[in-house]
């Protein structure tokens, strides 16, 4: 293939021109199993050689005419000025016109620079043309009206250019003995174009009066001046290595200045993407692009701004020419010095809009919007919101939180604080006013121990294993009790020590639960390794989770005994390690350790917390427990784990157990809700008070009014200071004063009605408490609207006052209403305000309802 400078779409979406020294027309074609092109464009399509015209010598500059029809009508500018039509062929329109061959030839010979078709008047042409002394460097000329009788020569310019040649006359000229250096129309008139001219200014032309400069500026910038397809006050030009954006309407300055490190070859417009520029420099292989984002604040435009992009469409040569199609978006045509042409698309960034509601949205370029609902995601605010419409937080017991939440942590949590404040209630830790005073409303484990590590207060109690039904055995074991221990270890829910079966219940509750090896471990450390060796005998034999099977392990146990030197130790010590169940793992690790060190079962991750601690609390001495403890601590608090809540308990450190929490899962609601019901009002009030607004905030953002409204209620309930003040109320129409103040006036008359042992049950208000006036009459039932409140002796405060089919309810536009029950009824059936002179359709105004039918 002949080398190629140019390349240019034509009007027909798959066909494309090439030219240099000829032009050639290609076909664009997909590429399947029998397709062979002559040309590979992409990975996707090619295309192949339909036709080559020769006809044409020195040529300079090239435009295809703008009307889509079967055949291809040329403008070609050569050397010498001329300016010729030309098609690849017989054409059913072009040719029977008479257009073809036509030559538009200026009075003198020079170069033509461009040559442009009207994107609006199809007929017209525009001519560039270099400087002569004495004639015009801009000519258009209409390609309708060419004259074809040599009799009228005599009346017109001759030719110097080919004199046996006919001269055509102009429609229009301008600029005599000036350079016209790029052209280009505006895309909204059919008689306005820019013109850079003389190497120092760019003028913008109008035709509709030729004698009239429209606007001109000074600028070397003359050079591919290109107006914007989509928006006609702004163009572009360059010169060597600077783009010039402009702004006619502020026409002395360019609004932005985009500098390159080469001398540019060509600039041109997106015709499919709105400010987009595609820019080309001199012997580069990749083509600039620049989004430039054009920013109005009030009535005025900043400064715009630019995002720059090069890509690379994957010619290893220098590419001398590009041309963006005209109707696929951000498609476009490379065409390199070595003749290899590429088919290119650019691909926007895709911006993902991932909505409140978990509704994702985003874009592929201007034609296709993908949008999914709803979507399920594995997202911490796909759980919040659904915990939420299950009204998690806001059940009447703490432990039925625990069933909403899959989360094991939040489940045991929610679990513990239902355990401690029943411990608290009942004076467990002494008197319950003093106990919260002392402890907080939830004390931890650390706050109940109050650990010296100077001093050692617990009593150490020692235990021979022959004595506990384990013949093989000849050594020891220690235990150290403490009443502040016990206490500790109820708060773990090891309470064993409180009745003799309490242990046996609670290991039979975790064999249903089907725990095995967690209940033969309680058993182990509660030194009953009988009880074990049964618990592990009887368990299914798929119980276990990888390892040996239950049976063997509890084989294994039967043979237990401490003697050092013991070939069971030492096997036992060697098969710990294999096993993967961590209470497996801790159960050997006990019964194998040397000189009541016992590091391998306090620091087993695999056992719950709680265990580890009550582990702890029987079988160190105070100053290892402090030390243990402390360390426990800082770690599950560095790692957001809240079952350090367990040791620090609602103290100052808890809130940074939570804060910490909250940074690592982003559960602002777990973290709101257990502030604000388990630590009191003046534990770091400034922080909890940060989380209870912003978890408002999310289900505001949700719309979750109803959720939102109970969680106020909630809070007021367990804050005081936190309850929201009364931002809603009926007021009279007479006196303005609030209805809800015969509250007041019930409190007054509480003693005269307790004296009237036969009054009435259900005291009517329809009037104000204050003037006395009526109130409003219900538009259903005409009767006046009253609180229905309730025996004058019942303890007003814990009672409703009002059920709801009696609550007012009206139309925000009218006006118009009456009792609740009344408008339900009535706009079931009907759309317009039950008042016979109101033609209001109060129910389509009610967003809630509309929203609701929509769904």
């Amino acid at each position: 293939m002949a080398a190629r400078l140019e390349i240019v779409w034509t009007p027909q979406p798959n066909k494309f021109i090439t030219w240099g020294s000829d032009i050639s027309l290609y076909e664009v074609q997909q590429l399947r199993n029998n397709a062979n092109p002559n040309i590979k464009l992409s990975s996707t399509c090619g295309a192949n050689l339909v036709s080559t015209n020769t006809n044409h010598h020195y040529i300079k500059c090239l435009d295809v005419h703008p009307k889509l029809d079967e055949d291809l009508l040329l403008a070609v500018g050569n050397t010498y000025g001329k300016v010729s039509l030309s098609t690849f062929g017989p054409s059913s329109v072009f040719d029977s016109q008479g257009l073809p061959g036509k030559d538009f030839v200026p009075r003198h010979s020079r170069p033509c620079n461009t040559v442009v078709w009207n994107p609006i008047d199809n007929n017209v042409l525009a001519v560039g043309l270099e400087k002569y002394r004495s004639d015009y460097a801009v000519l258009l000329w209409d390609i309708m009206k060419y004259p074809t009788i040599n009799e009228n020569a005599g009346r017109i310019p001759m030719n110097t250019v080919q004199p046996a040649v006919e001269l055509a006359r102009p429609i229009a000229e301008y600029g005599v003995s000036e350079h016209a250096h790029s052209i280009s129309w505006f895309k909204s008139s059919s008689k306005q174009m820019a013109v850079g001219m003389n190497n120092k200014n760019i003028k913008l032309l109008d035709f509709r009066d030729p004698n009239k400069l429209v606007i001109s500026n000074l600028t070397k910038a003359v050079y591919g001046v290109t107006v914007d397809p989509h928006n006609d006050k702004h163009l572009a030009s360059f010169l060597d290595n600077q783009i010039f954006i402009w702004d006619i309407r502020n026409f002395e300055k360019p609004i932005v200045t985009l500098p390159h490190a080469k001398p540019l070859v060509k600039i041109e417009w997106c015709p499919t993407k709105y400010n987009l520029l595609g820019v080309l420099q001199k012997d580069s292989s990749s083509i600039t692009l620049y989004d430039i984002q054009h920013t109005v604040v009030g009535d005025e435009e900043i400064e715009p701004s630019v995002l720059e992009r090069n890509v690379l469409p994957g010619s290893p040569h220098n590419i001398t020419s590009f041309s963006w199609h005209l109707l696929d978006e951000s498609r476009f045509l490379t065409i390199a010095l070595s003749g290899s042409i590429i088919d290119f698309t650019v691909f926007d960034r895709i911006t993902l809009n991932w909505g409140a509601s978990s509704n994702i949205v985003w874009t592929y370029g201007c034609k296709t919007m993908k949008y999914i609902q709803d979507a399920t995601l594995n997202d911490i605010s796909y759980h919040i919101k659904k915990r939420a419409k299950l009204g998690y937080g806001l059940k009447d017991e703490f432990w039925k939180n625990s069933e909403i939440v899959e989360d094991e942590m939040l489940s045991n949590l929610w679990n513990w604080l239902y355990l401690s404040g029943k411990l608290v209630e009942k004076g467990f830790f002494g008197d319950k006013d003093s106990a919260r005073e002392a402890f907080s409303k939830h004390p931890g484990v650390q706050s109940v121990l109050r650990l010296d590590p100077n001093i050692n207060r617990s009593e150490m109690v020692t235990f021979n294993w022959a004595d506990l039904g384990n013949p093989n055995c000849s050594g020891s074991i220690r235990i150290y009790k403490q009443e502040e221990r016990q206490k500790a270890m109820h708060l773990c829910s090891w309470h064993f020590d409180s009745s003799a079966n309490a242990l046996v219940d609670h290991i039979q509750q975790l064999e249903k639960d089907k725990a095995y090896t967690r209940a033969a471990a309680l058993a182990v450390f509660n030194l009953k390794v009988k009880t074990a060796i049964e618990i592990l005998g009887k368990a299914p034999e798929n119980s276990a989770s990888g390892g040996p099977p239950l049976q063997v392990v509890a084989m294994a146990l039967a043979g237990f005994c401490d003697d050092k030197n013991s070939t069971w130790r030492q096997f036992c010590s060697s098969l710990k390690g294999k096993m993967s169940d961590p209470y497996l793992r801790a159960i050997f690790a006990f019964l194998t350790s040397d000189n009541y060190t016992y590091d391998n079962v306090l620091n087993e991750n695999g056992m719950a917390v709680d265990d580890r601690i009550a582990f702890a609390c029987m079988f160190l001495p105070d100053k290892q427990l402090h030390g243990y403890l402390k360390k426990l601590s800082d770690k599950l608090t560095e790692e957001g784990n809240l079952d350090g809540l367990l040791l620090t308990g609602a103290t100052p450190d808890g809130i940074k157990l939570l804060q910490k929490y909250l940074e690592v899962t982003g559960d602002i609601q777990s973290t709101a809700l257990i502030a604000a019901q388990a630590f009191s009002d003046d534990v770091n009030p400034d922080t909890v008070r940060v989380w209870i607004e912003n978890y408002r905030n999310l289900l505001d953002t949700w719309q979750l009014w109803n959720e939102r409204a109970k969680f106020d209620i909630m809070l007021s309930s367990f804050r005081p200071n936190e309850r929201q003040p009364q931002q809603v109320y009926v007021s009279c129409n007479f006196c303005g004063k609030s209805i809800s103040a015969c509250m007041q006036g019930l409190n007054r008359t509480r003693g005269q009605f307790s004296r009237m042992g036969s009054a009435s049950n259900n005291l009517k208000m329809s009037s104000c408490p204050n003037c006395r006036k009526p109130l409003p009459r219900c538009s259903i039932c005409l009767m006046h609207m009253g609180t229905k409140t309730v025996s004058p002796t019942a303890d007003v405060e814990s009672t409703k006052v009002m059920e709801f089919p009696n609550w007012f309810t009206w139309c925000q536009t009218c006006r118009h209403g009456g009792h609740a029950s009344h408008m339900v009824h009535w706009f079931k059936e009907h759309s317009e305000c039950p008042v016979t002179a109101c033609n209001c359709r109060c129910i389509n105004i009610d967003s809630i309802t509309n929203s609701m039918m929509a769904k």
